[in-house]
C-alpha cells in the first residue's frame, strides 16, 4: 500500500479541493460543513496522507478528554516522571506534548505528521507548538500525545484538540467518574465509532466504593455508542506524590496494556490500518455532504442573481414597450413638435402630397431654425424621466426580492446601498440618451449620403429629420389617450410623411427599426450597469459554481483508488481479519492468512503482560 501512489495522489487532490471550500451564505448547516471541510483537509495533511506513505512509523496514541479529567497526570504517571505539566488553572493543557522513545525521534522531529505545529524541546505556551519529549521507558513503536482539553474555554485549544484526535492512530480517551456522562466527550466518541477509529477509554479518578457501578454504567454507554469492543481501563481515585504522580499500582494495568500493544508489530499495524481505512472511508462519505452544501450555496446565489436580473430585464422590456407605444409623445415632446408643424389644419393637408409637406416644412424652418433641436431636447427629457423611473423601480424590486430571501436579507443588511440606484445613474441616463440621439443623427446622415437625399436633408435640416425619426420610433399611440390621441396621431403622420419624402417608405421602416434596436440595446446596457452592483456583491462571496462537481469528482477518484487498496482489517503480519469481538479484556479475531483460516486471541486487557504469547493460532 505504501508503494501505491494512486491513492495518495487521489487523496492529495481531495485535500486540495477541500481547502478551497468557501460556504459564505448563511444557509442551514453551512457553518458546520465549512468547518468539516477544513477539518478534513487538515486530517488529510496531518495524518492520512503521511500515514499512507509510512505505515511502519510508530503508533501514535492521542491522549484526549475533558478539562480536569487527569490526562497529563495519567501520562506522567505512566512514564514515571513529569513530562507534561498538569495544572489547576483552566485550561490545564495549553499546548500538546508528544512523548516517544529516543529511537523513534526521527519519525516526529520532521513534519511528517502535524506539519502546521512548530517542534520544540521545551514546554510550549500556546496551541501552535508541539513539545517533543524523548522517554526511554516508553516502548519503541509507540508514542503518546497529550492533547489540550476537548471542551477547553479557549477556542484555539478546542480546535487543536479536535485536530490532534483526527491525527492519531488510536485514541486513549480519558474521562473521570464525575465527567464520564458529559455531552462533549460523547460527540467525539460517537464520531470515532462512526469511522471505526481505534479507541481505548480510561475511566480515571473513580472512588473505590463506586468503581463497579460507574464502570458498568460507562460500559453500557460505550455499547450504545458503538464502542462495545473498545477496551475500558479503570484508574481508581488515589492521592498523588510530591511530583504529582499517581501510585504505580493504579496505572500499572494501563501501562501493561500499552506495552503489550507496542510489543506486537502485527497488532500495532492492524490498529493503524483499521483507523486509517476508517478515516478514509468516513472522509469520502463526508465529502459528499460538503459537496451538497456547496451545491446549495451555488443554487441560493444563482437564485438571488436571477431575481435581480429578472427585475432589470423586466424594466428593460417595459422601457422597450413604452418607448414605442406612444407614451413618450405626451407632454413637452408633443407640444414642441406640434408647434413646429403648425395647426391641425396643416396636418389635414398632408395628403395633398409629400412634396408639399417638405416644402411647407422647409418654409417653417426658415423662421424656426432651432425647432428640431427643441423637439430632440423634449424627447430627451421625456425619455430620461422614463429611464430613471425604470431604473429606480427595477432596483426596488431587486432589493425586495433579496430581502424576501434569508440569505439575500443578510446581503442587503451588509450592503444597504443596493436599495437605491447608484448616484451616477441619472448622469449615465443622460449620456446614454445623448449617445442614442447621436446614433439617430448618424443613421440619418449615412442614409442621406446620396445626392438627392442629401439635398433634401440639407433643405429640411438634419436635426428636424432626426427629430422626425425619433417621433416615428415613438409612434404607436397605444399609450396616448383622450384629446392627445388625435393630435399625436396626426403629428406622427407628418413625421412619417416627411421621412418618406426624403428616403422612401421602405427606408423609413428600416431606419426606424435600426434606431429602435439601438435604443433597446443601450437601455439594456444602462440597466445592466445597475444590475452589476448586485452581481458584484454576489461575486465577492467567491461561491464557486464548479466546486460541487470538483468535490464530487475528487471523492469519486479517492473512492475508486481506495477500492483498489482494500485495507480494512488487512495487515501484512496477520492477513485479512474477517470478524472480531472483545471478551473479558481480550480480542478474539478470525480471518485468513494465505487462504488458511485461523482464530487468534490477542490479550488487550489491563492484566496483559508484554511477555505473554500474543496469541494462540488454531488452524
Amino acid at each position: 500500500m505504501a508503494e501505491d501512489g494512486r491513492l495518495v495522489d487521489a487523496l492529495a487532490q481531495l485535500r486540495d479541493v477541500l481547502e478551497l471550500v468557501r460556504l459564505p451564505l448563511g444557509l442551514p448547516g453551512a457553518v458546520e460543513q465549512q468547518d468539516a471541510a477544513a477539518a478534513m483537509a487538515s486530517q488529510l495533511g496531518d495524518y492520512i496522507i503521511p500515514r499512507l506513505t509510512t505505515l511502519d512509523a510508530p503508533l501514535l496514541a492521542v491522549v484526549g478528554g475533558s478539562t480536569g479529567a487527569g490526562k497529563s497526570t495519567l501520562v506522567n504517571s505512566l512514564l514515571g516522571r513529569p513530562v507534561s505539566a498538569p495544572g489547576v488553572i483552566r485550561p490545564t493543557t495549553k499546548s500538546p506534548v508528544l512523548v516517544h522513545n529516543p529511537a523513534d525521534e526521527h519519525w516526529f522531529a520532521d513534519e511528517r505528521v502535524l506539519p502546521g505545529l512548530v517542534r520544540t524541546q521545551s514546554p510550549g505556551t500556546g496551541p501552535s507548538s508541539l513539545q517533543l519529549v524523548a522517554e526511554p521507558t516508553l516502548p519503541p513503536g509507540l508514542a503518546l500525545l497529550d492533547a489540550p482539553d476537548i471542551d477547553s474555554v479557549v477556542d484555539a485549544n478546542r480546535k487543536l484538540a479536535a485536530q490532534l484526535l483526527q491525527a492519531g492512530d488510536m485514541w486513549l480517551f480519558v474521562t473521570s467518574a464525575a465527567r464520564y456522562s458529559d455531552a462533549v466527550p460523547w460527540e467525539f466518541l460517537r464520531a470515532a465509532a462512526a469511522r471505526q477509529a481505534a479507541v481505548a477509554v480510561v475511566l480515571d479518578r473513580v472512588p473505590v466504593p463506586a468503581l463497579d457501578a460507574v464502570r458498568d454504567d460507562l460500559q453500557r454507554m460505550m455499547t450504545e455508542a458503538g464502542l462495545a469492543d473498545a477496551p475500558l481501563l479503570v484508574v481508581p481515585e488515589s492521592s498523588v506524590d510530591a511530583q504529582g504522580l499517581l501510585p504505580d499500582e493504579v496505572v500499572a494495568p494501563t501501562r501493561r496494556w500499552l506495552a503489550t500493544l507496542a510489543a506486537d508489530t502485527g497488532r500495532r499495524q492492524l490498529v493503524v490500518v483499521r483507523t486509517l481505512d476508517g478515516a478514509i472511508t468516513a472522509l469520502i462519505r463526508a465529502t459528499e455532504l460538503v459537496a451538497d452544501a456547496a451545491l446549495a450555496q451555488v443554487g441560493a446565489l444563482q437564485g438571488l442573481q436571477s431575481d435581480a436580473a429578472s427585475a432589470y430585464r423586466d424594466a428593460a422590456v417595459a422601457v422597450s414597450s413604452q418607448s414605442g407605444d406612444g407614451t413618450l409623445l405626451r407632454g413637452e415632446v408633443l407640444s414642441r413638435w406640434h408647434d413646429f408643424v403648425g395647426t391641425s389644419a396643416f396636418v389635414k393637408r398632408i395628403d395633398q402630397g409629400v412634396s408639399w409637406v417638405r416644402d411647407r416644412l422647409s418654409t417653417v424652418l426658415g423662421a424656426k431654425a432651432d425647432d428640431g433641436r427643441q423637439t430632440q431636447e423634449a424627447a430627451q427629457a421625456s425619455l430620461e424621466a422614463l429611464l430613471i423611473e425604470a431604473g429606480s423601480s427595477a432596483t426596488e424590486r431587486a432589493a425586495q426580492a433579496w430581502r424576501a430571501n434569508p440569505v439575500g436579507r443578510d446581503l442587503m443588511a451588509a450592503h444597504p446601498e443596493l436599495a437605491t440606484v447608484s448616484p451616477e445613474f441619472p448622469d449615465a441616463v443622460r449620456r446614454m440618451i445623448r449617445a442614442w440621439q447621436n446614433d439617430v443623427l448618424e443613421l440619418v446622415a449615412d442614409e442621406g449620403r446620396g445626392k438627392r437625399q442629401g439635398a433634401r436633408i440639407a433643405a429640411t435640416g438634419v436635426n428636424v429629420v432626426g427629430a422626425a425619426l425619433m417621433l416615428v420610433i415613438f409612434a404607436n399611440t397605444g399609450g396616448v389617450t383622450g384629446a392627445e390621441l388625435g393630435v399625436a396621431g396626426g403629428t406622427t403622420v407628418v413625421a412619417q410623411k416627411l421621412l418618406e419624402s426624403i428616403f422612401g417608405d421602405e427606408a423609413v421602416r428600416r431606419l426606424a427599426k435600426t434606431a429602435k434596436v439601438a435604443l433597446d440595446a443601450r437601455v439594456e446596457a444602462l440597466l445592466a450597469g445597475e444590475l452589476v452592483r448586485f452581481d458584484t456583491v454576489a461575486t465577492q462571496l467567491q461561491v464557486s459554481a464548479t466546486l460541487p462537481d470538483d468535490l464530487t469528482q475528487a471523492a469519486e477518484n479517492a473512492r475508486m483508488a481506495r477500492a483498489d487498496q482494500p485495507m480494512l482489517g488487512a495487515s501484512p503480519a496477520r492477513g485479512r481479519e474477517t470478524s472480531g469481538r472483545m471478551i473479558d479484556g481480550s480480542w478474539y479475531r478470525q480471518g485468513d492468512q494465505g487462504g488458511v483460516e485461523y482464530t487468534q486471541t490477542l490479550p488487550l486487557g489491563p492484566d496483559a503482560d508484554p511477555a505473554d504469547d500474543p496469541g494462540q493460532v488454531r488452524r
